[in-house]
Order: structure tokens, then sequence, then C-alpha cells
């Protein structure tokens, strides 16, 4: 009887956290092959179930967490996240989450050893134990393969169920473990796809191309949150194109936003190696926005709110076509870098890039195309960034519009980077009037206080929400006449560079080209379109050495 009940408890824990009819008998079939592999040691049925249960209980427990702070379910590729420095970072952006994982971790360690010392049941002979086992493989084998099961749980990474089954899936998932000898794609066809030709300029300007990638910024009417005049021009500009942004991303690893901008592909399409694209990636990418400028005689530049050390992004953006990388550390006084990263307030920030921007530009008539990176807007939002006494009507806006400090702080961070923004700008198009620009400024990610705003608002679910930020397209100083102002579609971030080119009526080689012809098929998705000509694209540029996936990474060409 005791046994039964022992049972039932488990396999009601596992249903509990799967919420998935469709999937439940996978995940109760991984349950069984682990406890028959628990019973090869223990030797007793209560304690390999109870200790089965346990486990299942300790992995969809750490996949809810980790799905609460990254809208991504656990797959065994993340081990290897957390010797990559991701641990300190978690501590210090939030620490009651982890206490609250240090806490569960220590009842599970106190209940695993309850357990073993007290929950011996009637020993099991080596025979039966070795039967059972094989039993369990057969009906593991029998359930990975019903309706796909196995294989449809990797498209259900961004969804709020199988907590515990997506992360046994990935056991056996050959694309999961080709993740930690070298990169691997998971969308590629077997054939390649004939490229289209190249794509005449369809204006005779070659206008400056500046980029902002808006650290964790997100339009608050994806919620249905109001904004203010100086938010909405930024976000929505008048004589500007806009549009709502869909990341593989949420709450961090900004770096991966960036990738998919400058390379046109997906960083999810690289499983959990996505977050190490800018390590293991240098060198490997042959076809990139800033190399395409380059070839169009743009002069290119990254300004970094980082400093020179972060990740590997020196030599991941010099590997890519980014001739001159500026980071927070190489700018001239009156720039303070230790009073720019007591905030890293864009007031500092974008004004020092704009006035490198402008030293550069001056006497100089080549195109230059500038990629900034902000930082100002990230988590955690419980502390005040913003000076005393600066944007308090807003932040008096945003607590009447949806009462909750976090959220009042983000929005007024948002419309200091607003307001400088607009700043700027105007710089740009009076002390320049001569000079064309193309301005694209964008959303990395939502922040993880988004999690709070979308459950106390209780919002109809939308598995995508998490992922959507906004973009927005502007041109100064030229009136493009196929550039049309006003909502745009709403776009994948894999397509945002592609977008940039045509917007400033620049030629496209015939990659750039063809990747333009995907936008019909893949509509505001990259990674999770199944377009087969997406696919089969992916195999040209592997075929065509412009990924280089091998063992030996290739010098950039």
């Amino acid at each position: 009887m005791a046994l039964v009940l022992i049972l039932v408890a488990s396999i009601g824990a596992v249903a509990l956290t799967e919420r998935s009819a469709e999937h439940l008998p996978f995940a109760i079939a991984a349950l069984l092959l682990k406890a028959a592999l628990l019973l090869i040691f223990v030797g007793d049925f209560e304690r390999a179930i109870l200790l089965s249960g346990i486990l299942a209980t300790a992995i969809a427990g750490a996949s809810i967490v980790k799905f609460n702070h990254s809208a991504l379910k656990l797959i065994v590729s993340d081990l290897p996240l957390m010797f990559a420095g991701t641990v300190p970072f978690l501590v210090l952006q939030y620490p009651r989450m982890v206490l609250g994982v240090l806490t569960g971790s220590v009842l599970l360690v106190f209940a695993t050893t309850a357990v073993l010392l007290y929950g011996a049941g009637f020993p099991i002979s080596v025979e039966s134990r070795i039967l059972l086992l094989s039993l369990a493989l057969v009906g593991f084998a029998a359930a990975s393969t019903v309706k796909g099961s196995a294989a449809s749980l990797r498209l259900t990474l961004t969804q709020p169920r199988c907590f515990y089954a997506t992360f046994m899936a990935s056991l056996i998932d050959p694309v999961s473990w080709q993740q930690f000898g070298g990169l691997a794609l998971s969308d590629i066809a077997l054939e390649p796809l004939p490229l289209r030709e190249a794509t005449p300029a369809r204006s005779t300007d070659s206008p400056d191309i500046i980029v902002i990638q808006h650290e964790s910024i997100f339009d608050p009417r994806t919620f249905g949150l109001p904004v203010d005049p100086i938010v909405q021009a930024f976000l929505t500009p008048e004589n500007g194109q806009y549009g709502c942004l869909n990341v593989d991303i949420f709450g961090g690893g900004s770096w991966q936003s960036e990738f998919s901008l400058l390379t046109g592909l997906s960083s999810a399409s690289f499983g959990s190696s996505a977050y190490y694209l800018f390590k293991k990636g240098a060198g490997r990418f042959h076809s990139s926005l800033p190399s395409s400028l380059a070839s169009l005689g743009y002069k290119t530049t990254l300004t970094s709110s980082c400093r020179r050390n972060f990740l590997n992004y020196d030599q991941f953006y010099s590997s890519i076509g980014v001739n001159e990388r500026i980071f927070i550390e190489d700018f001239p006084p009156p720039f303070d870098v230790r009073r720019f990263e007591a905030t890293n307030s864009d007031a500092l920030f974008l004004d020092a890039v704009i006035d490198a921007h402008t030293k550069r530009i001056t006497d100089d008539p080549t195109p230059r195309f500038l990629y900034a990176l902000t930082n100002f807007n990230h988590g955690p939002h419980s502390r005040r960034l913003v000076s005393p006494g600066q944007f308090e009507r807003e932040r008096a806006f945003a607590m009447a519009s949806f009462p909750d400090a976090e959220y009042a702080e983000y929005y007024t961070r948002l419309v200091e980077t607003a307001s400088t923004w607009q700043k700027l700008r105007f710089r740009l198009a009076n002390n320049f009037p001569g000079r064309p620009v193309l301005i694209v400024h964008y959303g990395d990610h939502q922040p993880v206080l988004t999690r709070r705003i979308d459950r106390l608002l209780e919002l109809q679910g939308d598995a995508r929400r998490a992922f959507r930020t906004f973009y927005a397209i502007e041109a100064l100083n030229f009136t493009p006449k196929h550039f049309r102002s006003g909502p745009g579609a709403d776009l994948d971030i894999a397509f945002l560079g592609t977008v940039a080119l045509q917007s400033a009526g620049l030629p496209l080689d015939p990659i750039f080209s063809t990747r333009a012809s995907l936008l019909d098929d893949c509509a505001e998705t990259y990674f999770a379109s199944a377009s087969e000509r997406k696919r089969r694209f992916h195999r040209t540029l592997v075929d065509l050495g412009l990924i280089d996936l091998g063992s030996d990474v290739q010098r950039a060409r």
C-alpha cells in the first residue's frame, strides 16, 4: 500500500508541473526510467521511486525559475552556463530568487538524505532490477516516439508547461549535445537555396547609418499601459517607421540580439551556444551588416557602454567587419568612467557617443556606420538611477498608470533616454544639415519586471509577448522616395539589418537580397518559422563558407 501511495504521489507531482496531457505519458515514462536506474543502486522500489520523484521535482523547479527569469525552460545544454559567469550575475541582479533557490536546494538535500537513510523497503534481486530497467527503457523509447513527443517538446521552450518533460527530452535530443562540441544549426536543410541576384541601389544617397540598441526597453503599450508624448515620440516617431520587434531573449543576454541584428541569423538557431556566440563565433561568420557596409565604402564603428574586456566583444566585432571599437574607457575627458558606471546613464553615454561621432565626420565625407550599445535600463529596477528631482512628473504618471515602484523606475529611465535622444537627434539634424542620416533604434529584450506586469494585469495568455520590444527608423536630412513613415510590419530582429539597408536605399548583395526575399516567408518570426526556404538558405550559407561550423575556426574574410 505504501509503495502505491509513493508512486501515485510522484506521478501527481510531475503532472502538476507538466500542465500538459499530451506530453504527460512521456514525462511519466521518464520518471519511471529514472526510478529503474536508481533501483540498480538502492535495491528497493520505495527509495528508487521517492528519489526519482525528488529529482523530477528539482528539475521542474529549476526549469520554472529559469522560465520566470528568461521566458525559456531548462534544457541539458544550459548546464555549462553555471560556469560562464552566470551565477555571479544572478546573485547581483536577483538576490531574492537566488536565496529561494538555495533554500529549496537545502530542503531537497535533506529530503534525499532522509530517503536514503530511512526509506528502505523490500530488497529486489539484481536480476529483477536489470529486467525492470530493460522494460523501462523500452517504455521510454515508445513514449518518445508517440506523436513525436520528444521532438515536439523542442518547440515548447517558450510555453509555461512541460517543465520536466522538456529537460528529459533534451537529454535524448542530438541537437542539445552537439552544442557542447561546437556550433550547430538546428534549422538547416540538406539542399541549398539558390541565391537571388544583387538588388541595385534605390537612391543616390549613402547616408550615415546609426543603430542604437536600447537596453531592456519595451513599449508599455504592449501591456496596455499608456505613455506620455515624449515616450510616444521616441517609440513611434511621427516621421519615422516603427513597429513591434520580436527578439530571441528575455531578461538578459543582450549580445544575442546584437548577433541577430548584425548577422541576419537567429541566435536561437544555435541552441544554448547562443550564450557563447561572441566567443565561439569569432571568425565563423563572414557575411554581416558591418562587412556589407564596409564593401560599400562605409567606415564602421562600435561604441559600447561596457569595458573592452566584457565577454569577447573586441575580437568578435573585429571579426565581422567593425573596424573601430570604442569602449567606455576609451572616451576622452570630460567623460568620467567611474561616474558613468554608477548609473550607466544614457544622458552621459549617448552624449559621449554623438560627440565622438561628430568629431569623426567633421571634414570627412565618408559615410559612417555607428552601432551604439546602451545599458541604462537593465534591471534590477529597485534602485533609483535617475537623478533626484528629474522627471518626477513622469514618475508620477507611471505610478498612476500601474502602481508599482519598479515599473515607475523603468518608465522614468525610459523618459531620460527619450529626452536625451531628442536632443541628440536635434544636434545631428542641425549641425550637419547636408549630411543624410538613417537612424535605427530598438529594444534588445524585455526586463524581468514585465513578468510581474503581465501577472498583475491578468492579461490573456500569449507566450510570445515576453519576446516583443520595439523598433523605429528615421531619416534625417534626406527624404528617401521608397521610405514610408508610419506603422511598419512587425519584424524579427534577424531582419532588422536588412530592412535598414532597404530603408537607406543601398544596394543589397546576393546574400542580403535573398534574406530580404524571406521576409514574406517568415513574417515577424525567424527561428520559429517553419519556412523550408529559410532552412535551405542556411545550408547555402554553410556551403559557401559564410557560416563556419567546423572544428577549426577560419580567419575572417
